[in-house]
């Protein structure tokens, strides 16, 4: 087996040579971000919050919704700025890795290459009643009197093991609540919101964030990455191969329906000012970090990246006329790098940071973070 690439300094080593140190394991086995482990892909700095929200005006809200010993899933809002979202549109993009789901409102985003409506995440069988209430809700604001066409974005991965998903149980006050509370600031990731049922290679899976900041002499710009994973595959840390090391990956058994089948979402935003076109470039490299961390998109995995960029110069505030404004072309590749590392820690993020659920059809654990630093130092992630 090759090598992988040694990312991690000799003063990370020191830090998980005395993670491991006598006592110190039981603390491993709680949540942790995976940069406070020393898993800190790439090159790029992230931003002081290390979310989505580090992009000016990105609001973030969840609402878990937790019933009985059967329910366990929820609503996660990603908000692009403080105004209306109908009136000041963003530029966006989506990108299909594998259309195995039911992204809503996809033709229309990829048509007009802009939002109008808040993103949400959510499960599944509740997508068309997540967007039934976004709707209600934004047609009631102010302004919104004549709006006779509303294009909902909600995306969704299936939680179906851990939730009674067949009882659609998303209800009105879900949605509205996570869009009421959608705030700046830190994210709550792991096992909240969209992420509250969710699994990720045979783990716990959930909602994870990461974001990266380039530096001024590439342009200063901030890519922030929001993720609900609900996939499989073989799963990989910074090169490592920790799930063959925990003997839970796809096809295991060799067998056809053992694929690590699943969904992911990913959300990037940008202050970066970008058109639909370089929006749409900048979703194709989240991809590649999502690969990284073992994903082969599998025929039932429903992988989808939608992008959007909040630079004013960029909104589309009068929808009879339309700004044109872009990044030139060669520009690019500094944003493509940090949407790759924003994507891979984010989903690390979204399993180190997820909790044991017991629900619908059984007890899904979290990735054994003693073991995985242990398999990260075997494999010489550290010099």
């Amino acid at each position: 087996m090759n090598r992988p690439r040694p990312p991690f300094t000799s003063a990370t080593s020191l830090f998980l040579a005395a993670a491991l140190s006598t006592g110190a394991t039981a603390a491993l086995s709680a949540q942790q971000r995976a940069r406070d482990l020393g898993v800190a892909p790439g090159v790029f700095t992230p931003g002081p919050l290390n979310a989505i929200t580090d992009v000016a005006g990105v609001r973030v809200g969840h609402e878990t919704v937790i019933e009985g010993d059967s329910v366990r899933t929820g609503v996660t809002a990603i908000l692009p700025h403080d105004g209306n979202p109908y009136f000041d549109r963003v530029p966006a993009a989506i990108v299909v890795g594998n259309g195995y789901g039911k992204l809503l409102g996809v033709t229309q985003v990829d048509e007009l290459g802009e939002l109008e409506t808040p993103i949400l995440l959510t499960c599944t069988l509740c997508v068309w009643r997540a967007a039934d209430a976004m709707v209600a809700w934004m047609l009631a604001r102010p302004g919104m009197e004549q709006v006779r066409s509303l294009n909902a974005v909600v995306g969704e991965t299936n939680d179906g093991f851990l939730n009674d998903i067949r009882a659609r149980p998303i209800r009105p006050e879900h949605v509205v609540r996570a869009l009421e509370s959608a705030a700046a600031g830190p994210v709550p990731e792991g096992s909240v919101g969209a992420g509250a049922g969710t699994i990720a290679f045979g783990w716990k899976g959930g909602i994870g964030t990461s974001s990266r900041v380039l530096p001024d002499a590439l342009g200063g710009w901030t890519v922030g990455v929001l993720v609900q994973t609900n996939y499989g595959g073989v799963l990989q840390i910074m090169g490592a191969p920790v799930g063959k090391e925990l003997g839970q990956y796809a096809y295991r058994s060799f067998a056809e329906d053992d694929a690590g089948d699943g969904s992911v979402m990913v959300v990037v935003a940008t202050d970066a000012p970008l058109s639909e076109r370089n929006l749409r470039r900048l979703a194709d490299r989240a991809l590649f970090g999502v690969a990284r961390t073992g994903s082969s998109a599998s025929n039932g995995s429903g992988d989808y990246v939608i992008a959007f960029a909040t630079h004013p110069d960029v909104r589309r505030r009068d929808t009879r006329a339309r700004n044109i404004a872009d990044l030139p072309n060669g520009n690019m590749s500094p944003l493509f790098q940090a949407t790759i590392e924003a994507t891979e820690e984010a989903i690390y993020n979204s399993m180190f940071m997820a909790t044991s659920v017991t629900g619908h059809h059984g007890t899904v654990e979290p990735l054994p973070l003693d073991r995985v630093v242990e398999i990260l130092m075997k494999y010489g992630v550290t010099d």
